[in-house]
């Protein structure tokens, strides 16, 4: 029995999905490359996160 000559072999069909992952990724960091991650800021009397000594000397500890 003869194989349809447009099936793709494995090596072609892995090599188009890591050409696809890798456009995928240039696509996304070309659209808002100005765009950064705002800084948390904490509001006085709330129950979340809150720099503390300790918390700085952890920190200071996890430094390279």
């Amino acid at each position: 029995m003869k194989v349809p000559a447009s099936k793709l072999s494995r090596r072609k069909f892995l090599l188009a999905v890591g050409a696809g992952g890798v456009a995928t990724a240039a696509v996304v960091a070309g659209k808002n490359p100005q765009a950064q991650p705002k800084k948390a800021e904490a509001v006085a009397g709330s129950k979340g996160y809150q720099l503390t000594e300790h918390v700085r000397k952890y920190y200071e500890t996890t430094k390279v």
